[in-house]
């Protein structure tokens, strides 16, 4: 389970838009950059076999806080 899960916007401008990203992941801190196209890079990578799983994740943590607008509709 990604706990701790921190992002902060890298760059923004009109061909490319990255945020960095950190989380706990069993014990072991990860850190990556998520790219408007969905890739992911990591600055270390976990195990190829939570790889897929986290990466799924990561891309669902980064629609809801970055892309998906959550602000309350006004009265």
């Amino acid at each position: 389970m990604i706990s701790h899960f921190q992002w902060q916007e890298k760059k923004n401008n009109l061909l490319q838009k990255e945020w960095a990203f950190s989380f706990y992941y069993q014990g072991k801190y990860l850190t990556g950059t998520y790219l408007q196209t969905g890739k992911i890079t990591w600055d270390n990578e976990p195990s190829s076999l939570d790889k897929e799983k986290l990466e799924a994740s990561i891309h669902d943590l980064m629609l809801y806080h970055v892309f998906e607008d959550h602000t309350p509709p006004s009265s």
